[in-house]
């Protein structure tokens, strides 16, 4: 299989349990170059412990998942070391957390945020730094003379938009979300939503979005898995699963949460 050919990330059977509690349970599916997945279901179905196995975040019991690098080569995230893995997680990888303050520092600036990453790559040069920051708060909508505020003085849907810049700084090919517009009041998750829509698409990086919001799910995702019990029950274009689920539970899913 040549390189245009392979998928980016490889999902295997992967499957994690807290003690005898499975967490998520042999879930398999290939991601490709600039596909946005859509992870839904119920609180509680194992969406956001797969998103973990998928970002190496949890430690497999069963399965694998296999990741094609910069150089083309796919390697298993089980074989990186912790030094690869932490240059992955900064350099092709970015983790949108539901609450920003997991994903930002509370108490340096909004600038040294997003910048930090740069200078975590080995980027030392201050102006250009700044001059990055200054450009990656603008595309998020951030004013620009908030720069040199901390992220504690920002309103929350600020804050999302400040983690995400934090995050796309070094052009990331994957995406990892949980819940990304959770917790906002629904003016602000709309704003938030045209962003992400349009940031994604502009920048044709690959994402896994893990959403309790089918609506959510429609704007950003390509394609959709459907989770309960820490199974994938259905799985397949997003509009075909929206609009003509087959599964028992999807359609419950479906019929509770979207208008008819």
């Amino acid at each position: 299989m040549s390189e245009a050919e392979a998928p980016l990330l490889r999902a295997e059977g992967v499957t994690h349990f807290y003690g005898r509690r499975v967490g998520c349970r042999d879930v398999t599916f290939d991601l490709w170059p600039g596909e946005v997945l859509a992870v839904v279901g119920e609180s509680g179905s194992g969406k956001t412990t797969l998103l973990n196995c998928l970002a190496a975040r949890l430690s497999l019991a069963a399965g694998s998942v296999r990741y094609r690098m910069r150089d083309g080569e796919t390697r298993d995230l089980a074989t990186l070391s912790e030094a690869e893995r932490r240059l992955l997680m900064r350099t092709d990888w970015g983790f949108v957390h539901q609450n920003p303050a997991d994903g930002l520092r509370m108490t340096i600036s909004a600038g040294a945020n997003v910048g930090e990453r740069l200078m975590a790559i080995g980027d030392r040069h201050y102006g250009r730094i700044r001059e990055s920051a200054v450009d990656w708060l603008g595309r998020v909508e951030v004013a620009v003379d908030r720069i040199d505020d901390d992220p504690r003085s920002f309103s929350g849907g600020m804050r999302q938009r400040l983690q995400i810049a934090r995050n796309l700084v070094t052009a990331p090919r994957l995406m990892f979300m949980d819940e990304p517009t959770g917790g906002l009041d629904v003016s602000v998750q709309a704003r938030l939503l045209d962003l992400l829509h349009r940031l994604v698409s502009d920048l044709g990086m690959a994402a896994i979005i893990v959403t309790h919001d089918l609506a959510v799910a429609r704007l950003l995702s390509h394609r959709m898995m459907v989770m309960k019990d820490g199974a994938v029950v259905e799985s397949g274009l997003t509009d075909r699963v929206l609009d003509d689920p087959r599964e028992p539970y999807t359609q419950l899913l479906v019929a509770s949460i979207l208008p008819v």
